[in-house]
């Protein structure tokens, strides 16, 4: 299937899938890889599909305004855009991926929707302050908050793990999710959302990234606890745990040799682009979920069940 979307002078042309697959399992992407974490979506091949032009808003989220760590690319840029057309205004904090920051922030845009960036480290306190002082200067309030920004490296054995490594991995991980989510729950009103990304791998168990399951798993515990400490607030909160999606943070982990092979254990046998998961982003944001709070939501393809 073939997604071709024109706007402005620039032409954008995505794949999915991309034709290539064997008697087992489809291939989404072939061998690559990316220097550094988050990674950058500019640089994938193929590029992957953030926007269903079949996906039509119809205002679930009119007037709201939303941040969605992480939302330059990936997962939280096809939130981003299925937010912006049901008519959420947006806050996207990145770290330094700006030249993804600036292709959603114009595809938002041309959908008629806002959106500012803000960049800098999650894990830095003051930077999660700023991120609540900048959304409330600008739109004044905040209903929706997205904890997506993560990071994942592959390692053989607990033993390769260095210090530094787990530490920035909890920290980008969980203690900006914590922070971020500190600073923004005094604006919060009844009816707010809180959206927190766990894994697939906190339930199916990776041998490769031990520290990253690790801080999945802890998302869990705090999505479940949290919900409960807010329920009679009516300020929801639940947690997505994706399976295999194509997104920056895969080149970016996985020595180039696995990704072909990548949501090749799912029962549909197949990886998923991020405009897959956009909905489930939507329904948890509005008032379709209005009677559940405390779960995790799994879109894996069937990789783990039950």
């Amino acid at each position: 299937m073939n997604f071709d979307y024109h706007f402005g002078n620039k032409y954008y042309e995505y794949y999915y899938p991309i034709g290539i697959q064997n008697t087992e399992y489809q291939i989404m992407a072939p061998e690559q890889s990316q220097p550094e974490q988050p990674g950058m979506e500019y640089l994938m091949t193929p590029r992957p599909v953030f926007d269903n032009p079949n996906y039509i808003g119809s205002g679930k989220l009119k007037g709201k305004v939303a941040i969605i760590t992480g939302g330059d690319s990936g997962l939280g840029r096809a939130a981003a855009v299925a937010f912006a057309k049901e008519g959420a205004k947006l806050v996207i904090p990145y770290y330094n991926e700006h030249r993804d920051a600036n292709e959603t922030k114009e595809y938002i845009e041309h959908l008629g929707g806002e959106c500012i960036l803000l960049s800098g480290d999650i894990s830095d306190i003051c930077f999660c302050k700023q991120i609540v002082s900048e959304t409330l200067k600008n739109y004044g309030k905040i209903d929706i908050l997205v904890n997506n920004a993560g990071v994942q490296y592959q390692q053989d054995e607990l033993t390769s793990i260095s210090d530094e490594q787990f530490d920035h991995t909890m920290k980008v991980n969980v203690y900006g999710m914590f922070y971020l989510t500190r600073e923004v729950l005094p604006y919060l009103q009844s009816g707010a959302s809180i959206i927190n990304l766990s894994s697939v791998t906190a339930f199916a168990g990776e041998p490769q990234l031990i520290d990253y399951v690790t801080t999945k798993g802890a998302i869990v515990g705090f999505t479940r606890s949290l919900a409960r400490n807010l329920a009679l607030k009516n300020i929801r909160v639940n947690a997505i745990a994706p399976g295999f999606f194509w997104t920056p943070l895969q080149p970016a982990c996985w020595v180039k040799e696995k990704i072909p092979s990548l949501g090749a254990d799912a029962a549909m046998a197949r990886g998923a682009m991020p405009y897959e998961l956009a909905p489930t982003f939507v329904f948890l944001a509005s008032d379709d979920s209005s009677y559940v709070t405390g779960q995790v939501i799994h879109n894996n393809g069937g990789q783990v069940m039950g």
